[in-house]
């Protein structure tokens, strides 16, 4: 009998860490090659992670809500295998002995900066929170007394302290001298659990009243990480928006007499999606002002034009798969990538990297009935577009013989933009230009 070392796969240039959700097997249970042996989460993607091997799952390494480093050995499955490379005496050593081998690795690496800035190593066994091996090892290297670290508040899932949490403070720490508050919170009823994203409550705060008839229901992880990013947009962006009206009749006439011919010889349906986003590449090219991020006082002009497209999964919560480089795909490849991110999103089948990337991002509100909306932006991009339903409507139509009323198929776009660093000239002449290109579809063109 030998021992596999099942590890936490790379998923993504991007992807360090990640959270474990659910053990799908337990110790003792039987395990074939490429079965989900647990389902794991990103702070964008839940996914599952397959056993290489065949054989029996005789140790978990980590529990549940447990945050796991990209490479870190998760599980041991015993294998009949000889192949594995790992020993019997390899295995017995424990979780905790393993995360101690780790530290104490990292810790002589980093001796010497260690010994000018702590003149005691923390006890983080005093701690009833979860300190990741990277968040330890940076407040070793900085300095930073645990009795400090515990006040340092989280923004990850439970309070926990992230990478960008700590490095933050130092940054503050160094420009100023920090008092950290020290806050009393009040006795939590362990049966309603806070959000991840949640902040203390203030005393002055009215209870919420909550009578024999109500349900409580605790927000799942990822509805607690989109509210999570949605007030942190808010608060970071100066959001304003531009409403235009839009005359797509052409474009409806032409896909209602294309579409068999599209599906039957490409496989693919075809949906408005694909030529509103062929059409939000191309305006972007015109105005790369729009094609930008923040980061502090700086603006970060992006290469690519990477278009996210929001997608409502089945349950209601909200994922965000990106198109990469979609100024370089002509209609029928933008029409494969959407149907492809779309159908996985739906199934659960996003890779993180699928969710990585955005330049700028589309929404479609009027799948759900809505005109128009005011969407919030999807941090660190500066704009998003929302794509109101196609409604007929009577208008006003000119003509060389005069004007007459008729019934036109038309939308409302509704764009977001951050007016931190997009004024209203560029805003509206963006969304404008989308405009442009979508009455200007040619009603003849091949697909």
């Amino acid at each position: 009998m030998a021992r596999f070392e099942l590890k936490l796969p790379k998923m993504g240039e991007s992807v360090a860490e990640a959270t474990i959700t659910n053990w799908l097997k337990q110790v003792g249970d039987k395990i074939e090659m490429d079965e989900a042996v647990l389902e794991i989460a990103t702070d964008k993607v839940d996914s599952e992670v397959p056993s290489e091997v065949s054989g029996i799952l005789v140790e978990q390494l980590f529990k549940k809500d447990d945050l796991v480093q990209v490479g870190q050995t998760i599980a041991i499955i015993e294998t009949d295998s000889g192949n594995t490379g790992v020993s019997n005496e390899q295995i017995q050593v424990s979780a905790t002995e393993i995360e101690t081998t780790i530290e104490a690795i990292k810790d002589s690496i980093n001796s010497d900066q260690a010994k000018e800035s702590v003149s005691s190593p923390a006890d983080f066994s005093r701690s009833d929170k979860f300190y990741s091996p990277l968040v330890k090892n940076i407040a070793k290297a900085e300095g930073i007394p645990f009795i400090e670290l515990e006040l340092v508040e989280g923004s990850g899932k439970d309070g926990r302290l992230t990478k960008d949490d700590i490095l933050n403070y130092i940054e503050t720490r160094k420009s100023q001298t920090i008092t950290p508050k020290i806050e009393v919170k009040p006795a939590v009823n362990e049966q309603q659990p806070i959000s991840q994203t949640q902040k203390p409550v203030a005393n002055n705060t009215q209870p919420t009243s909550v009578n024999g008839g109500d349900e409580i229901i605790e927000m799942d992880r990822m509805r607690k990480l989109i509210s999570g990013y949605m007030v942190a947009s808010v608060q970071t962006s100066a959001h304003v928006q531009s409403f235009i009206e839009v005359d797509v009749t052409n474009i409806v006439k032409w896909r209602e007499k294309v579409k068999v011919a599209f599906e039957k010889r490409e496989g693919e349906k075809l949906t408005f999606t694909p030529i509103m986003m062929e059409a939000v590449a191309k305006a972007l090219k015109d105005f790369p002002g729009m094609n930008i991020s923040v980061d502090g006082d700086y603006i970060i002009k992006k290469k690519n034009i990477n278009l996210g497209m929001a997608a409502a999964l089945p349950n209601g919560n909200l994922i965000v798969p990106v198109i990469k480089n979609a100024d370089q795909l002509n209609l029928v490849g933008m029409a494969k990538a959407v149907n492809d991110l779309g159908n996985r999103a739906k199934t659960g089948k996003l890779k993180p990297d699928d969710t990585q990337g955005g330049t700028y991002t589309v929404t479609n509100v009027g799948t759900f009935g809505s005109v128009f909306g005011t969407p919030i932006i999807n941090q660190p991009q500066v704009g998003i577009l929302a794509l109101g339903a196609i409604r007929k409507v009577p208008a006003v139509i000119e003509t060389p013989e005069g004007d007459f009323i008729g019934i036109r198929q038309k939308m409302f776009l509704s764009h977001s933009y951050d007016h931190r660093v997009v004024d209203g000239a560029l805003g509206g002449s963006f969304v404008k230009r989308v405009a442009d290109y979508l009455e200007a579809f040619d009603i003849n063109r091949d697909f």
